[in-house]
């Protein structure tokens, strides 16, 4: 929606952000040798970072950087069989979610949220924890189960385990940006 003064508009718009930043000014945090910011570098530096925006983001990585590049590793999976269990996942929130008019986890309505995804007793004091301790917004949970539900798609279960909450929490929590709150 773009407001002006007189005039509204409403367009349909569906992306995908992707976001990056330094973890400090200066981009080396972590590293005694080269950086030198200080607290209230590291504060300054955290409050460029809208609440409200890091609420809306689901998915937030912090990558270490520890100087060396090994492209000998072996990979973790590869790309086909990566491939392969994203279509599957997919597939099974199509089949799923077809009476609800959507067709992945992304785009599930509260209701389809309380519809498919039923939580044990320790996964919901998982998300009353991280709510409690500011980790979490109401809006924030509801991403959680959206990406715990996906997580269990890729698992190929046919439940959301409290692993597949708490995975979610990790990877959603901004666990780089100490003092940060959800909006």
């Amino acid at each position: 929606m773009i407001a002006r003064a007189h005039h509204s508009a409403v367009y349909p718009a569906r992306f995908m952000l992707i976001a990056a930043t330094n973890p400090c000014p200066c981009g080396y945090a972590g590293s005694t040798e080269r950086c030198r910011c200080t607290e209230a570098d590291f504060a300054r530096h955290r409050r460029k970072l809208s609440g409200p925006l890091l609420d809306r983001i689901d998915l937030l990585a912090q990558l270490p950087h520890n100087g060396v590049y090994e492209p000998s590793a072996a990979p973790l999976t590869s790309s086909k069989t990566a491939r392969e269990r994203v279509l599957q996942a997919r597939e099974r929130q199509s089949e799923r979610l077809a009476e609800d008019g959507v067709s992945v986890n992304a785009h599930m309505n509260a209701r389809s949220l309380k519809r498919h995804i039923r939580l044990d007793a320790r996964s919901q004091e998982m998300l009353r924890e991280a709510h409690r301790m500011g980790m979490l917004s109401a809006r924030g949970q509801h991403r959680v189960l959206r990406v715990a539900r996906t997580i269990a798609d890729l698992r190929g279960s046919a439940g959301v385990a409290a692993g597949d909450v708490g995975a979610a929490i990790a990877l959603r929590t901004e666990a780089g940006l100490p003092g940060m709150r959800a909006a």
